[in-house]
This record gives structure tokens, C-alpha cells and sequence, in this order.
């Protein structure tokens, strides 16, 4: 009897403590991941390493993907917290529409995570992204090492993103510059709406026809906008004699590199950001604090704890000991086009 009493006793602790959540294994960490798109290669590439790791890592998560409609992505986000999810990760489409989501988040007791892109005006617990307005500079560096003078072409990302903002910031304080000691001219800076290389094409259609084709540089701020600004080239024989810039070191974007049509790209390696948030989100779901954070970025409303990696310039003279040594992309996709 006295050993029956006993083990009711240890069975109802057991019980306490499984409902206090104090018994580690009761209760798997699951993760939410609110995506703005899966339709661009970049992302779809975040999605796998993010998952992949977190599962690593004795958790799981749940993914849902927006396809670039706000409404949706703050729907979807509160749908991920009704299923108990302990942290939010959040790739906003709006910088700023998603503030609503932070909200509804902390409402429910749970923290947000803006990957890659800072949610504005918003209670972010972590930011985790790439140092966008470096970034920036390389882009802007890198044109006036092999452009020094000349008409710029300057696009700016979709203006809701907020990493846009940040790589105009980088870019503008190298050219401003140049351009003050008249080295350069920038023509126009427009904005690319929604990252499209269909607007990064019109933008560069207009300034080639304004400026009779006398343009030597264009800022392209991603790979995606870059293809448009080519196409526009392509049109005037001019690919491979106007340098152009972009980032995110995409499939199509290498295959230009050493084709000759586009100059450069920034390439990040998402698998190191990926895992990195994937990290940093089990430990928030556990109440610890993240390692790693080098930095704060205000978002408008606060001074949010980053987590900043360090991303790497590649051209045709590196893109073997880089790219390709680190396998993001395979020898043979990269020169498919190129007769070796």
C-alpha cells in the first residue's frame, strides 16, 4: 500500500512537470516559418537548410509561404500561432505590414525572428540577415575599381523591403562620393517594385534611351533585377560592355559571370544563415539567449540584436574558389553556356 501511495506520488510530480513544460522531452520545439515567397530559387534553398537543421536540432517546423501577398502572410503567420509553435520566424514581404504579425506574436506569448529582412516599427526579438549596407559598398566599390568614370544607372530592390533601403545606403555612400569629385554621373535612381526584372529592364530602357546608349554602369541591387537590366542591354548589343552589378550569387546570375554579361555578384552563404537562425530559434524556444549577436539595428522603433554575416564579392576572377568550392553551385550547371 505504502508503495502504491509512493509511486501515485511520483506519477502526479511526473505529471506537474510535464504540464510546467520542466521535462525537456515532453514537449518537441516546433518552429514556425512565415516565408514571403518559395518561387525564387534563393528561398526555397533557406527553407531546406532552415528545416533540416532545426530537425538536427530535436525540433520541427512548420512552413508556410505567402507568395508575395501581405494579407496572406499576416493570415498564415497567425495561423502558425494557433499550432503551437514556440517562436516565430519570420521573411516579411512588407517590412512594414509585418508589425502586425510581431504584435499578434507577442500577444500570444511567443518571440519573432526577422530573417534576412528587418520587420519595421516593430518589438523584433532578433534580426538575422547578411550586412546589407556592406553589401551596398561592394557593389558600388567594385563598379568604380573597374568604371571609374562614366553614367551610373543606379536601381534600387522593391521600396517595402527594408534590405533595399540598406543596399542603396551602402551604395550611395561609395557614389556620392565620386560623384561630388565629378568622377561619375548617376543618371537615375529608380526603384525596382516588388523585385521584378521586368522593372529593372524599363528602367534601364529608359535611361539607355534618354542618355543615347551612353551608360557604362548599372547598380543592379539583386541577380533577379540584373537579368532584367541585361535583357534591356541585350537589346542595344551592349551586354558584356556595360558593367553590371548584382547579389545573391544565383544560378542564372554565375552563368552570366563567366559568360561576360554580367560583372558581378554578392554571394551569400545561405546555408551559414539558415542554420545560424535555425540555431538561434531553438535556443529562443528554450528561453536562452542566442549566441553569435554582433550588432543592433533599429528598425524605427527599437535597436533589435542582429546576428550580421559576412558576405563574400565574387567575379569571374573567384568564382571557382568560392561558388563552386563550396558546392552552392555545381562546375558543370555554372558553364553549361561556356565552351571549355
Amino acid at each position: 500500500m505504502r508503495n502504491t501511495i509512493k509511486f501515485i506520488k511520483f506519477f502526479v510530480v511526473m505529471l506537474v512537470a510535464i504540464s510546467c513544460g520542466q521535462m525537456s522531452w515532453a514537449k518537441k520545439v516546433r518552429i514556425g516559418l512565415s516565408m514571403d515567397t518559395l518561387k525564387e530559387e534563393r528561398w526555397q534553398r533557406d527553407r531546406d537548410y532552415f528545416v533540416k537543421k532545426v530537425e538536427v536540432l530535436g525540433g520541427e517546423v512548420l512552413v508556410q509561404a505567402a507568395n508575395g501577398n501581405d494579407a496572406l502572410q499576416v493570415s498564415q503567420a497567425e495561423n502558425l500561432l494557433t499550432q503551437g509553435i514556440d517562436v516565430l520566424v519570420v521573411v516579411p514581404h512588407n517590412g512594414v505590414a509585418a508589425a502586425s504579425i510581431v504584435r499578434a506574436a507577442h500577444k500570444a506569448g511567443k518571440k519573432v525572428i526577422a530573417y534576412d529582412r528587418m520587420i519595421e516599427n516593430a518589438d523584433v526579438d532578433l534580426y538575422l540577415s547578411f550586412d546589407n549596407r556592406e553589401v551596398g559598398r561592394m557593389q558600388a566599390r567594385y563598379a568604380l575599381k573597374k568604371q571609374p568614370k562614366g553614367n551610373y544607372l543606379v536601381i534600387g530592390g522593391a521600396p517595402t523591403d527594408h534590405n533595399a533601403k540598406l543596399f542603396r545606403e551602402g551604395n550611395m555612400e561609395i557614389l556620392r562620393a565620386a560623384e561630388k569629385h565629378g568622377d561619375i554621373k548617376i543618371v537615375a535612381d529608380p526603384w525596382a517594385r516588388e523585385w521584378l526584372a521586368s522593372e529593372a529592364l524599363k528602367h534601364t530602357e529608359n535611361a539607355l534611351t534618354r542618355y543615347k546608349n551612353n551608360i557604362q554602369v548599372v547598380i543592379a541591387p539583386n541577380d533577379g533585377t540584373a537579368g532584367g537590366v541585361i535583357s534591356a542591354l541585350k537589346q542595344q548589343k551592349l551586354a558584356s560592355k556595360v558593367l553590371v552589378t548584382g547579389q545573391d550569387a544565383d544560378l542564372a546570375a554565375c552563368q552570366r559571370i563567366v559568360e561576360g554579361t554580367q560583372s558581378m555578384t554578392v554571394y551569400k552563404p545561405i546555408k551559414e544563415l539558415a542554420e545560424e537562425a535555425a540555431t538561434a530559434a531553438v535556443m529562443l524556444a528554450k528561453n536562452k539567449a542566442p549566441t553569435g549577436v554582433t550588432s543592433k539595428i533599429n528598425n524605427g522603433r527599437k535597436d533589435v540584436p542582429a546576428i550580421l554575416l559576412k558576405p563574400t564579392l565574387v567575379d569571374k576572377s573567384n568564382i571557382e574558389s568560392t561558388i563552386i568550392k563550396d558546392g552552392y553551385h555545381a562546375r558543370k550547371d555554372v558553364y553549361k553556356n561556356v565552351k571549355m
